[in-house]
């Protein structure tokens, strides 16, 4: 296969979708914020769970997370992402293969793919404190796209990513 070309994957709907393309690849340490990355995302269909709106996104995130998983008959092989919607945090789980579209214990939405800059943060669950400042880093690139939300990927429990859109 060529590698500039993706390949195509099930969303879990049973439609195609293509895998994320790397386009510049970097390394992190334990603990600290990796150097930029850009990726093309694809559309994504994920269940969700949505914060308090309002209340600041750190306090969000973990009720959210816990509502999400709650109704999760396993969490084992799920592709966890977390939202910024403005000030709304959403928890979410891309569907899978092994999810039956007619009883999904949550809403479903579409989190949007194209460009994203990202960057590792390695240990992340001991190093909370730098994924609001790893954000606000990416925030300040020139080339930001304020029309599409900003993302946490869960890779690991030990690899975070965080991804802001970009142009």
């Amino acid at each position: 296969m060529d590698p500039g070309r993706a390949a195509a994957v099930a969303d879990g709907l049973g439609t195609k979708v293509p895998r994320p393309v790397v386009l510049i690849i970097s390394h992190a340490r334990e603990g600290s914020a990796s150097s930029d990355t850009v990726v093309t995302l694809p559309d994504t269909v994920v269940m969700f769970v949505a914060g308090k709106a309002g209340e600041p996104i750190a306090a969000q995130a973990p009720e959210a997370f816990k509502a999400l998983e709650a109704r999760l008959p396993s969490l084992r092989g799920r592709k966890f992402y977390g939202v910024v919607l403005g000030d709304e945090y959403r928890a979410c789980v891309a569907i899978d293969s092994t999810d039956d579209p007619r009883a999904l214990p949550h809403p479903t939405w579409i989190l949007p793919g194209g460009k994203y800059v990202r960057r590792r943060i390695l240990n992340w669950e001991e190093h909370l404190d730098l994924i609001g400042p790893t954000f606000q880093a990416l925030l300040r690139r020139p080339d930001v796209d304020a029309c599409r939300p900003f993302i946490e990927f869960c890779r690991s429990q030990t690899e975070l990513l965080v991804m802001v859109p970009v142009r």
